[in-house]
């Protein structure tokens, strides 16, 4: 073996999974499909005999999902379904306004036809789901929609920064969502925002990008604010 081939060797990483990766990955998906919901305890020995693994892979898939901002530690209580307040729900709100409109604005200067027929998948989807009124398949449509969106922007800067706002995000989704009349307005958003795309209307598209996250963000800081209102009114234990 020569100094090359023992190099490669001793460097390449193979391409299997591990387990607290599969956990991670298991757990994150529970979460984003509203299986897991914000606020809900993660009690290790539950989530053991459920999973079928041993409790330090738990511990390190919910390590794992901490740094991603998905769970949260609370004293007294351990891991939790992160939950995410009022200014903290504005915050990614404003910043994913700013972001998404230029992914849009982009991807309609680009208008990659692959692109646009991604969009347009995850919006029939979408569209499916809601008429069935299938809350978790109308998020994991939404889920794909974005990310086509934010990939066809082609610029990789964006994309970091979009995707871990996403993952937050998806805990908002499933709020206002659930909103009366929300899903129906949200296709009509999403619909115009693809029409722009496939067209090519730079200007279109970031406004109707703009426009989508503002009324999400309507819904979901005014769904946010009722129940923070319900909570503070509960007599204490």
């Amino acid at each position: 073996m020569d100094r090359r081939t023992e190099l490669q060797s001793t460097l390449r990483i193979e391409d299997v999974p591990t387990v607290r990766a599969m956990v991670a990955q298991k757990l994150r998906e529970a979460i984003m499909s509203g299986t897991l919901k914000p606020g809900q305890r993660l009690v290790e020995r539950e989530l053991c005999e459920m999973m079928g693994v041993s409790r330090p892979s738990i511990r390190e898939a919910l390590r794992h999902l901490e740094a991603d901002g998905l769970v949260n530690t609370v004293p007294h209580r351990g891991p939790v379904v992160s939950t995410i307040s009022l200014e903290e729900a504005r915050q990614l709100y404003d910043a994913r306004a700013v972001l998404e409109g230029f992914a849009g604005r982009e991807c309609a200067r680009l208008r990659d036809p692959d692109v646009v027929r991604r969009i347009g998948d995850a919006l029939a989807r979408l569209k499916a789901a809601a008429a069935r009124q299938d809350l978790v398949g109308c998020l994991e449509a939404k889920t794909d929609f974005y990310g086509a969106l934010i990939s066809g922007c082609r610029n990789s800067f964006v994309e970091r920064m979009l995707r871990p706002l996403h993952d937050r995000i998806t805990l908002l989704r499933i709020t206002s969502m659930s909103q009366p009349k929300r899903i129906n307005k949200s296709l009509r958003e999403v619909t115009a925002i693809w029409r722009a795309i496939q067209s090519g209307d730079e200007e279109l598209a970031e406004r109707c990008c703009i426009d989508h996250v503002k009324a999400a963000a309507v819904a979901a800081l005014d769904m946010i604010a009722r129940n923070s209102a319900k909570e503070s009114s509960l007599p204490d234990e």
